[in-house]
C-alpha cells in the first residue's frame, strides 16, 4: 500500500521539517557530543526514532494538534525513563543531572512555560522551577568566589522555597516518572 498519498504524506513532510531540530533537543538531553562535528550521536538519534515511531503510530490523533509538541513530549518521556541507563556524553550540557538536562532544554532551548514543562514531566512548577535555576548556575563559568558563592545561596534558597529534598529522591523520581 502506498503511503505517500494522504495524512502519511502530511507525516513525511512533518519529519522533513522538525527532525533537525527534535534531533538537536535529542542530542541536548543525552549530552552526546555535536552531529555537527562528526559524532554519530547513537543515543540521541535511538530515542528520536522511538519518538517519531510513537507520533507515527498516533498520526490520526495528533495531527490535528501541534505534532511537534507532541513528539517533543514522547522524546523527553523516553530520555527520562532511560536516562540513568546511559552515561552523560561529552557534549555541553553533560555536566547536569538527567533531570537537570531535561528541564534545561525544555526550559531554556525550547521555550516551553514552566507550568506545562511541570505537566509534561509529572512535577511541581516549583519543582521545575528549583532543576531549572541549579542547571543555569551549574552552566555557567566560575568566575571567582563572590559570584559562585552567591549563585550557590540563591539555589539554595530556592531549594529550601521548593522542597527540601530538591536534590535527593525527587530528582531520581522525575526522571524516571516522567
Amino acid at each position: 500500500m502506498d503511503h505517500r498519498a494522504g495524512p502519511y504524506a502530511e507525516f513525511e513532510a512533518f519529519v522533513a521539517g522538525a527532525a533537525g531540530r527534535l534531533l538537536h533537543v535529542a542530542v541536548l538531553l543525552t549530552a552526546e557530543a555535536d552531529p555537527a562535528s562528526g559524532a554519530e550521536c547513537p543515543v540521541a538519534r535511538r530515542l528520536l526514532a522511538g519518538a517519531l515511531a510513537r507520533t507515527y503510530a498516533h498520526w490520526g490523533r495528533v495531527r490535528g494538534d501541534d505534532p511537534y509538541d507532541d513528539t517533543r513530549r514522547e522524546l523527553c518521556v523516553a530520555y527520562a525513563r532511560t536516562a540513568r541507563r546511559h552515561p552523560a556524553g561529552t557534549g555541553i550540557l553533560a555536566r547536569l543531572s538527567p533531570p537537570e538536562r531535561l528541564v534545561l532544554v525544555l526550559r531554556v532551548y525550547e521555550g516551553v512555560a514552566e507550568e506545562v514543562a511541570a505537566a509534561q514531566l509529572g512535577l511541581t512548577p516549583e519543582r521545575v522551577r528549583v532543576l531549572c535555576n541549579r542547571a543555569v548556575s551549574a552552566m555557567r563559568p566560575a568566575s571567582g568566589g563572590a559570584s559562585a558563592s552567591s549563585g550557590a545561596s540563591a539555589s539554595g534558597q530556592a531549594s529550601a522555597s521548593g522542597g527540601a529534598s530538591a536534590s535527593g529522591a525527587s530528582g531520581r523520581g522525575a526522571a524516571g516518572a516522567a
